[in-house]
């Protein structure tokens, strides 16, 4: 069986419509820097019809929204608009929301946000350094900065996980939440964001991985492994993810797209072939749950 033949859950994409709703990244000029280059292609309306039109043969069933950077100072707004898209077009299935985890408001945001009831998870990215180099521990906003633990804290009694995404230096700082807060689920998301592909960056790369896999409530998504200034291909990638499911299990692993962003370096079915052609000698049941069962498992779908 043809890993197209699978209903896939997609674990991680977005929808939008920046013409009508502010997202300073997808609206201000001059454009916010971005890890992919030029991202004009994508500063425009995506909800589920045009998504749907990216997937091609591939059977998708569910797709877990996350957070787009919408408006900061209205993150409820932006739960309360994707409820409405998924009311209307029956995507998205469950959503990751916006929460400042050291915000002011954060107990009563997260409070909030928790009762709605697609909502499985909230997304901060904590502050990282632009560089392995420049990597540090304690900096205000970041995993060891007490007030935004604060805001992770509430995340449990709300029934609520988290959704991390940081590069991999600093997923030290990632195990030592892992540890402290065990009864809260981190997703990895984008695969740790291993954008060095020398010997030695992935190295480094396998190491913090393999450090935060420890923690036995650490899940990963495998996405993002798009690279500036190329197409996806799958000599770049299919090593990568195969070490990211050799490192976390695949129970613990879950395909995504991250649609549309990672539509600026390859199409859905490039992507998606690749991540096949990645586990393709692995059992029936193993590559469901990559593409399926896992995320409808850890989402609650």
């Amino acid at each position: 069986m043809h890993a197209r033949d699978f209903p896939i859950v997609d674990a991680h994409q977005h929808f939008w419509e920046p013409q009508r709703n502010y997202h300073p990244w997808l609206s201000d000029e001059p454009m916010i820097p971005f890890r992919y280059g030029d991202y004009t292609a994508i500063r425009t309306r995506f909800l589920p019809p045009d998504y749907l039109a990216c997937t091609g043969g591939w059977k998708v069933a569910k797709t877990v929204y996350v957070e787009t950077e919408w408006d900061p100072k209205d993150p409820l707004g932006e739960t309360r608009y994707i409820h409405e898209v998924a009311a209307q077009h029956g995507l998205p299935n469950a959503v990751v929301a916006q929460a400042w985890l050291d915000g002011e408001n954060a107990a009563e945001l997260i409070a909030a946000q928790a009762d709605f009831p697609l909502v499985r998870s909230v997304r901060h990215k904590p502050h990282a350094t632009a560089s392995a180099e420049l990597a540090q521990r304690g900096a205000a906003g970041g995993m060891d900065d007490p007030r935004w633990r604060d805001g992770f804290a509430q995340l449990a009694p709300n029934g609520l996980m988290f959704d991390l995404q940081t590069p991999w230096w600093q997923l030290d700082a990632a195990a030592s939440l892992a540890a402290d807060f065990p009864g809260t689920t981190i997703v990895l998301n984008h695969t740790g964001l291993p954008s060095d592909r020398s010997a030695e960056g992935l190295a480094a790369w396998r190491a913090a991985m393999e450090r935060f896999a420890r923690s036995p409530n650490a899940m990963l998504k495998i996405s993002g492994l798009g690279l500036a200034e190329r197409p996806w291909r799958t000599e770049d990638n299919v090593p990568v993810v195969r070490d990211a499911i050799a490192i976390f299990g695949a129970a613990r692993c879950m395909f995504a797209s991250n649609f549309p962003v990672d539509g600026l370096v390859g199409t859905f079915d490039t992507i998606f072939s690749g991540f096949a052609q990645a586990v393709a000698s692995m059992p029936h049941e193993v590559q469901r749950g990559l593409f399926h069962d896992n995320a409808c498992r850890i989402y609650r779908l």
